[in-house]
């Protein structure tokens, strides 16, 4: 039976290495130190928005029917990812991720992203990721 590999220390969470490659096929093995590579190294949940990501060919708009949240959490999952994965310098970007963003004028997307802004913010409430009263005050933040 073959298992997905883990990618970190259960112990100390640091980096695993791969120590030993063996092929069924003809009993061929390989000893020494491999890496998992930058996919190997992403957890489920990561794996899976990478795998919607693709199925969805990059529209965030289909990835967040797809998944069921909200476009700026979509995009902010999506920007982790891309850090996560070594593919930028950190810092989040201005650019459009897809082809919704550059056929919005300003004001729609200032409308659109204050709607999928409070969407987000009532999404994580219901969530209790957040309380009512950081809900209320986020809330209040946007209207201003």
């Amino acid at each position: 039976m073959v298992h997905d590999v883990i990618a970190t220390c259960p112990v100390c969470t640091s980096e695993l290495t791969i120590t030993r490659l063996h092929c069924r096929s003809c009993g061929t093995a390989l000893e020494g130190e491999f890496g998992v590579g930058r996919f190997g190294r992403l957890d489920r949940e990561q794996m899976s928005l990478l795998e919607s990501f693709l199925r969805s060919r990059g529209n965030l708009k289909e990835m967040e029917r797809e998944l069921g949240i909200s476009y700026p959490t979509v995009r902010g999952r999506v920007d982790s990812l891309v850090r996560a994965l070594g593919l930028s310098d950190g810092a989040p970007t201005d650019e459009p991720l897809d082809e919704v963003d550059a056929d919005l004028d300003e004001t729609e997307m200032a409308s659109t992203d204050a709607a999928a802004a409070r969407r987000d913010i009532l999404e994580r409430l219901a969530r209790k990721e957040i309380s009512a009263e950081d809900a209320a005050t986020q809330l209040r933040g946007l209207g201003a």
